[in-house]
């Protein structure tokens, strides 16, 4: 009996699921070995490694889910995150100089970085509307100008512009001794953990035992609430009229505008969505820490947030928060253990170091490659 050309074949089946489930998972995949083959080549202590994980999680997810929206709205990986997270150092400076502590000074720093990020997104935002396809680039190198402003203030402008009573204690703790400039590292003793212990100081406060310990690990609670806050608003958001806004131009802008829709608007809506995000996801990180350094903190915000999407699978055109969570997970696994086996096998643990920026800037190069050769086809 001849075999019909129609039937289908099995192996042909197979190696086109193989190769799907390659193209999709690939990247997480390569680096759940590669963290799993660090762990064996240390023999690091699992119980200190959960420990790492479940406070780096609670440290940095809020600010890889700040990437989503924009991902959603055709307008790539957001790199200009870093000017979110200099409006929350922004907040986190002025109620410093305030001496307002505690959760209450954690919330009012929230508040103070919502119309500041608010302003930068819409800035941000215009401007990539007339950079339309060159988005990432474009937000990288705002990062760096609005860098420098940053520092023009607070090196500069902050004891000469913007005046100082030096004869106060907080400022005579925080600012150069010339009295013009801040300090490279200002204490955040006032919040330190406001947000990641709200629950044990809430509840025990009742009379009510609670702890925020959870055998040998601690866990920043807080932290996690408002990222599970936060994953349930983003789903919620994509099932409204804006989320099929945000869907539809990420899918076609000249659809979309044909359609109806006002597609500088919206984008400019969702950038100051991820901004705004981005400001309380340096707040969440920063309180966990306890100290900002003041001109450096934020510099690789958008490089490792991005980095952490890309590990866990998302891509330029699509991300979603599994995506944010595998991602955290092995990117700061491999920032833990990396060191570690660069210490054990070469005797250096610097190597270590250099092996976690390559594998960060790889990752993003590759995506941004594979991206450019995705739309070459199309």
């Amino acid at each position: 009996m001849v075999e019909s050309k129609l039937a289908p074949n099995p192996s042909a089946g197979k190696k086109g699921g193989l190769k799907a489930i390659l193209s999709q998972a690939g990247v997480p995949i390569f680096f759940t070995i590669l963290c799993v083959a660090s762990i064996i080549v240390t023999d690091l202590d699992l119980n200190y490694l959960i420990g790492e994980l479940v406070t780096r999680l609670g440290r940095n997810l809020f600010l890889v889910l700040s990437l989503l929206i924009p991902v959603t709205a055709g307008l790539g990986l957001n790199f200009g995150i870093v000017v979110g997270a200099m409006a929350g150092q922004i907040s986190l400076i002025i109620i410093t100089f305030m001496q307002v502590k505690g959760l209450f000074g954690f919330i009012l720093a929230m508040a103070i970085s919502v119309p500041l990020a608010s302003l930068f997104g819409w800035i941000v935002g215009a401007i990539y509307n007339k950079a339309k396809g060159r988005e990432m680039i474009t937000g990288m190198i705002m990062g760096f100008f609005a860098n420098g402003l940053y520092q023009l203030v607070f090196l500069m402008l902050i004891g000469t512009l913007i005046p100082v009573n030096m004869e106060s204690e907080i400022a005579q703790a925080i600012m150069l001794g010339n009295g013009r400039g801040l300090r490279n590292t200002i204490d955040l003793d006032r919040i330190y953990y406001a947000l990641d212990n709200v629950f044990a100081r809430m509840f025990n406060w009742n009379g009510i035992i609670w702890t925020d310990k959870l055998g040998p690990w601690r866990v920043p609670l807080g932290a996690f609430f408002m990222i599970a806050l936060l994953c349930v608003i983003v789903t919620f958001l994509m099932k409204t009229k804006k989320g099929q806004d945000f869907r539809a131009i990420g899918q076609d802008m000249a659809i979309a505008e044909v359609s109806g829709i006002k597609v500088d608007k919206v984008r400019i809506t969702a950038v100051i969505y991820s901004t705004v995000l981005a400001a309380w996801g340096q707040l969440i990180f920063l309180q966990n820490l306890g100290s900002l350094n003041t001109f450096n903190a934020h510099e690789q915000v958008g490089m490792f947030s991005v980095a952490a999407l890309l590990v866990g699978g998302a891509s330029v055109k699509r991300a979603s928060i599994w995506n944010a969570i595998v991602g955290v997970l092995l990117f700061h696994t491999l920032f833990v253990v990396s060191p570690l086996a660069g210490q054990k096998l070469f005797g250096e643990p610097q190597i270590g170091e250099w092996f976690r920026q390559l594998i960060s800037y790889s990752v993003i190069a590759a995506a941004l490659a594979m991206h450019a050769i995705q739309s070459k086809k199309k």
